[in-house]
């Protein structure tokens, strides 16, 4: 039986219990305070979290920005721990998934009277909304990055193929191209990534859950979703080599290393791939001339709807310094930082920077990609079916050949359990 973990019910009591506010008494004046910035992952480029030290120290003398980097294995849980302390850091980046399990429990400062001063209308619309909660504002936009395919230019023209223009035809490529290379995989699909499972859902007409009065109605095992569902595990047997039990992280490693030809993931993972070889996390920079990106096609042509990776960020509730804290975000959310993000392939926080994607075909492919792009039910428990595993067990075992349909219909029966618990 699955032990599930309720996350957002964890975080609803032990916050509650914390009794969250806006702790210290205002913050503005402070001298040699300390802003402790959490960031998640490596896809904050090293270039944004200098500039944000930078000009935060230049307009605070005596007072720093300290970022303290977190993995994403894990996150809720320590992050429903931190903010309830009385060492909470300051302010804290979160996933657009996760946000409403923290925004519903009290864990954020109220930003409401700062939507303007943060960039108003001008932000992502999408991440606006699921950092909202009853009518308040929480948590910002901090990046989006939509899912696009990167392929490998001279595997396809070796194999005689083209850019799909279907879903159909994205599948058969796949499994093209894994006919043609004996050894490597097609498409790199190991079995925890449902994130790329959605597309297939929702371009068959189904849906993970949808709401049906205060309820909750998940619908992996209807009839639309089970199309979607088979054709993943016709791709995933017939065209991946990735292990059936490995996450997405490090997607560049196969790519890099011959052994993919093709991935779908977020549009960071081009600067993964073109990472210097001996960065922290190496990558093949010299790949470049044969990288190529298209945009998830649809079952009719045009883009596919693709899951919006990214994140929210938001300041603690219990941070001693809201004004100080308040300043770092503005910066966060500014032209300059949020410009690092568009010229590294990471769709900006405000709409008016969407041109510093650039115009090349990476650039075009990813505001294809965001514009069809679309989120996760909008429920504050859906950070427990992450946290529970459930639609990764899902796909491991749909990977390794199971029945779809049964499996649909108990990871329905798990999601509803949660969702309306």
């Amino acid at each position: 039986m699955r032990k599930i973990a309720l996350a957002s019910v964890a975080v609803v009591g032990v916050l509650a219990a914390a009794g969250c506010s806006a702790g210290g008494d205002g913050g503005g004046g402070d001298e040699n305070a300390e802003i402790r910035v959490w960031l998640v992952g490596t896809d904050t480029p090293d270039a944004a979290r200098d500039l944000l030290v930078e000009q935060f120290e230049d307009a605070h003398p005596g007072s720093t920005v300290v970022i303290e980097e977190q993995s994403w294995d894990g996150l809720v849980d320590r992050l429903t721990t931190a903010l309830s302390g009385s060492d909470s850091p300051d302010i804290v980046e979160i996933g657009n998934t996760q946000t409403p399990a923290f925004t519903s429990a009290g864990a954020f400062l109220d930003l409401t009277d700062h939507y303007e001063d943060l960039g108003g209308d001008d932000l992502l619309p999408g991440f606006v909304e699921i950092g909202s909660y009853e009518g308040s504002f929480y948590a910002a936009p901090l990046y989006s990055g939509a899912r696009v395919v990167f392929y490998d230019t001279a595997a396809y023209d070796a194999a005689g193929l083209t850019v799909p223009t279907t879903l159909d035809e994205y599948v058969s490529n796949a499994e093209a191209l894994a006919a043609a290379n004996a050894g490597d995989s097609g498409l790199w699909w190991p079995g925890q990534d449902w994130y790329n499972g959605l597309p297939f859902v929702w371009e068959h007409g189904g849906e993970i859950a949808v709401p049906d009065g205060d309820q909750w109605d998940a619908q992996l095992s209807s009839d639309e979703s089970i199309a979607g569902l088979e054709q993943v595990q016709a791709v995933m047997q017939g065209a991946s080599l990735a292990p059936v039990d490995a996450n997405e992280t490090n997607a560049q490693v196969g790519y890099c290393d011959g052994t993919t030809l093709q991935v779908s993931a977020p549009t960071w993972l081009r600067g993964s791939i073109l990472a210097p070889a001996d960065a922290e996390t190496p990558g093949c920079p010299d790949a470049e001339a044969t990288l190529g990106v298209y945009a998830l096609p649809g079952m009719d042509g045009g883009a596919a709807s693709v899951m919006a990776g990214g994140s929210n960020i938001a300041i603690s509730a219990r941070t001693e310094h809201p004004e100080l804290a308040l300043d770092a975000l503005e910066i966060i959310l500014g032209d300059d930082f949020q410009t690092v993000y568009g010229e590294n392939g990471l769709v900006p926080a405000r709409l008016s920077l969407a041109s510093t994607l650039g115009t090349d075909a990476s650039a075009e492919a990813t505001t294809e990609a965001a514009g069809n792009a679309r989120l996760t039910p909008a429920s504050p428990k859906w950070a427990d079916v992450e946290a529970a595993g459930i639609m990764q067990d899902l796909f491991v075992s749909i990977a390794q050949g199971g029945d779809v349909r049964a499996l649909a219909e108990q990871a329905d029966e798990d999601i509803e359990a949660i969702l309306n618990g």
